[in-house]
């Protein structure tokens, strides 16, 4: 009771007396009166008469004088007047404590009305006084600042670290600075010092190892062009300096591949070689890795392991229970029951059997073979997936292909758990019927409704030094 006491304010406090006084009264008082005197303890009627005029006459024994100073309820009741006159004394210093506390309370409403004035006037003022600019290197800084956590872990450039650390506050206190005080600075200079840090940040992020997917920007349209249905990708295995693009337009009734050098060149259109595959495709849901496209075969199970520096198939095999033609697709449907991927592992097939009542399984796969290396069976229904992406071995799966799609589920074969998340991307064109991860590019590639596009991501990277080697 005493801790509480010492944290009520003063007015509180005294409602809290007032309350115990009056409970302590009502509990002594009952006592006094229900209780019967002896003689010896209090007055005594001895006779009572009436006199002519009708009056009556009592003749009363006094109590003896020694006794009642003995008296063990004349002890209490003076016990209790005590309290009630410490209490009351107590009740006056808190009452003046409340009419102080009360009158610093006022004054300080008046102050804050004043200050809210001021701020309210601020940012009117910032506002006009903002340029497109300066707002465009504002955003610049939000996005580098995610980074300063993984920045702080990294032991074994301490140094560099503080200073990347020191740097982002000086420019975001330039910034705030120039958002109260447009002119002050020089914007190609400060331009050239947030380029130049991004560039180190980057550097920096190529040390990194796997880590987990915290936020998804963009996209950034790269091309327009095709079906609203289809793929395109790059090798996350290629050298840095191989940079070709592979186009797979729809998701049946086609075996046209088409390769372009590099982005450019797909952006312009000027292809640079096609390929006619033995067999037709079946989804959206390929990947080429290490130099070979490998797909779903039409109307089969089957995975096929096609090179493309050679032409040929190199390997196919069936996934065993793995439903195909429509059977476990993702929420669009076209044929995407089976969707291959890689990430910084390996590579992957993600699908549904009856086995696991419709539920995702993944599976790694060996790249040479295509043999089943071990498999992980999970509790979310294929079909209420709308796409899904590896990354570090976790699988991260939305809940829809259409307008408002999250990243709303994820499953590590790490640890072989699972968790809810909520991660959303902005569907700019409102349909995506492609969605990989590239562990090259650190980027997902999407088909957006006859648009190619790229998202950034985020990670929570676990930075691995010397000493973990």
């Amino acid at each position: 009771m005493l801790f509480l006491f010492t944290f009520l304010s003063p007015l509180k406090k005294l409602k809290l007396l007032y309350f115990h006084l009056t409970v302590l009264l009502w509990s002594i008082l009952p006592g006094f009166i229900q209780t019967q005197i002896s003689p010896k303890e209090g007055w005594q009627v001895y006779s009572s008469a009436q006199d002519p005029d009708g009056r009556c006459i009592c003749t009363v024994v006094a109590p003896e004088q020694n006794l009642c100073s003995r008296d063990a309820k004349s002890r209490q009741l003076r016990q209790l007047l005590e309290k009630v006159q410490n209490m009351s004394q107590s009740i006056e210093v808190l009452n003046l404590r409340t009419q102080r506390d009360f009158q610093y309370v006022l004054k300080m409403e008046t102050q804050m009305k004043g200050l809210k004035a001021k701020f309210r006037q601020i940012e009117d003022d910032r506002k006009t006084l903002m340029t497109k600019h300066f707002q465009e290197l504002k955003e610049k800084m939000d996005e580098l600042l995610p980074l300063i956590p993984v920045l702080e872990q990294y032991k074994t450039d301490a140094k560099l670290i503080t200073q990347f650390k020191e740097e982002i506050r000086n420019l975001s206190a330039v910034l705030t600075g120039i958002q109260e005080e447009i002119g002050a600075y020089d914007y190609e200079e400060l331009h050239q010092r947030v380029l130049s840090l991004e560039t180190r940040l980057r550097d920096c992020m190529k040390k990194l190892t796997c880590g987990k997917l915290m936020k998804i920007t963009g996209p950034i349209t790269v091309k327009t062009s095709g079906t609203r249905f289809g793929a395109w990708m790059t090798d996350p295995l290629a050298s840095e300096k191989n940079n070709r693009v592979w186009y797979m337009d729809s998701y049946t009734n086609n075996k046209i591949v088409r390769e372009y050098k590099s982005i450019a060149d797909f952006v312009s259109g000027a292809e640079s070689r096609t390929y006619n595959l033995p067999f037709k495709w079946a989804g959206t849901n390929h990947v080429v890795y290490n130099g070979s496209l490998y797909f779903n075969k039409y109307q089969s199970n089957i995975i096929i392991k096609y090179s493309f520096d050679m032409g040929r198939v190199l390997a196919q095999r069936s996934l065993e229970y793995a439903g195909f033609h429509n059977v476990y697709p993702y929420t669009w449907g076209g044929f995407s029951d089976i969707d291959l991927m890689a990430d910084e592992i390996g590579l992957w097939a993600v699908y549904a059997t009856n086995q696991n009542a419709g539920n995702i399984v993944i599976s790694q796969l060996n790249q040479d073979t295509l043999e089943v290396m071990k498999s992980w069976s999970t509790g979310y229904p294929k079909r209420s997936a709308g796409e899904s992406f590896m990354i570090c071995g976790t699988l991260y799966v939305t809940n829809s292909h259409l307008t408002g799609a999250k990243v709303y589920y994820s499953y590590s074969t790490k640890t072989s758990t699972y968790e809810y998340t909520d991660i959303p991307f902005h569907n700019q064109y409102f349909h995506i019927s492609m969605l990989d991860y590239n562990a090259r590019d650190r980027a997902l590639y999407a088909w957006n409704n006859g648009h190619q596009v790229l998202f950034n991501v985020t990670l929570f990277h676990i930075i691995k030094t010397e000493d973990d080697t």
